[in-house]
């Protein structure tokens, strides 16, 4: 079928006992070696770096797409397995298929079970990644977990412990990995890709607030405060606040704040529907509504913005290029 180059990150499918809980430990090649490579693929393992994902950076991030862009220079490339910490997959991942523009894959998977547990679910995530690896083109950047192939954008962890760890609660799948190989049923819907941010300079802070009821501004403003280039407020319901909420965001907007909201329901999109501090307040303050991105992907959509541009307007705009929203006129940007 061709080559595919495994980068190892580290995760529980890398993870050893640590004599009190269990690390990322093991390097890309202990971990291929528990894996059935598919009839007619060639590997080659890059160490990235082995870390759980919960203590991943914006810099370990940028590393990562750099990395991705470095691989696929090589024309002898067929496509790119990622093996990484499930905890922050989902944000890696979709920050990854927002700069992705090349028609090989970029496949994401990893393990709910640490390396050396005799009914781990890592061999068979790796096997099932190497092939749709190996198999796909023209989808973007992938999540292979438990027999399923998920698009980046919109795939969320929703099982803490369980093998079936990553589902799209507001879409389907794009295939499945059975005996007969990849079956794909659906091609996502991807806006074209960004340039890759530039290397130089301090990395933006872009920070998660959530609602919830006596919430009140304090988190809002003290991001602020600490220099937030960007805030995600994940709200309730189908997006709302207070109207003191809906004003912190409106000043904070006026600061140049890139401020985007999304919402701590599961399943649905945010939608411009309620008033009193609601969505429709929130869009009108200068809020830009994330449709069914939740927090972690709603603030990687924000980190690319901000790594775009300078500019308020711009970042704006190239939030609603990313989110698939049409742009509004200048004087509500």
């Amino acid at each position: 079928m061709g080559q595919v180059v495994v980068i190892s990150t580290g995760g529980t499918i890398a993870s050893r006992w640590q004599g009190a809980g269990f690390a990322a430990e093991a390097g890309g090649a202990d971990v291929l070696a528990t894996a059935a490579v598919p009839e007619g693929v060639t590997v080659r393992v890059v160490d990235l770096m082995s870390v759980n994902s919960a203590r991943l950076t914006t810099a370990h991030q940028l590393t990562l797409l750099r990395t991705v862009r470095e691989v696929l220079a090589d024309p002898g490339v067929d496509g790119i397995v990622v093996t990484h910490g499930t905890d922050t997959l989902e944000e890696s991942a979709f920050l990854l298929d927002l700069h992705h523009d090349d028609p090989r894959p970029v496949v994401f998977t990893g393990a709910q079970r640490p390396l050396e547990d005799p009914d781990g679910d890592g061999p068979r995530n790796l096997h099932d990644a190497l092939l749709t690896a190996a198999s796909v083109r023209d989808l973007g950047v992938l999540i292979v977990f438990d027999g399923q192939v998920h698009a980046a954008r919109g795939t969320v962890k929703v099982q803490t412990l369980a093998a079936n760890a990553f589902a799209d609660p507001s879409g389907s799948r794009v295939a499945d990995v059975g005996a007969d190989g990849v079956l794909v049923h659906r091609r996502p819907e991807r806006p074209a890709p960004l340039p890759l941010p530039s290397a130089d300079g301090p990395l933006p802070r872009i920070d998660v607030v959530m609602h919830h009821c006596d919430a009140d501004t304090l988190f809002l403003d003290t991001a602020v405060r600490a220099g937030a280039q960007g805030i995600v407020l994940v709200a309730t319901g189908a997006g709302n606040a207070t109207p003191e909420i809906s004003a912190a965001v409106e000043a904070a907007a006026a600061r140049g704040v890139l401020v985007a909201v999304t919402t701590r329901v599961s399943t649905g999109p945010v939608a411009e529907i309620y008033t009193h501090g609601g969505a429709v307040d929130l869009a009108a303050a200068g809020a830009v509504l994330t449709g069914t991105l939740r927090g972690g992907q709603a603030r990687i959509a924000v980190l690319a913005a901000a790594l775009a541009s300078t500019d308020p307007a711009e970042r704006v705009r190239t939030l609603r290029h990313v989110l698939g929203t049409p742009p509004v006129a200048a004087a509500q940007v």
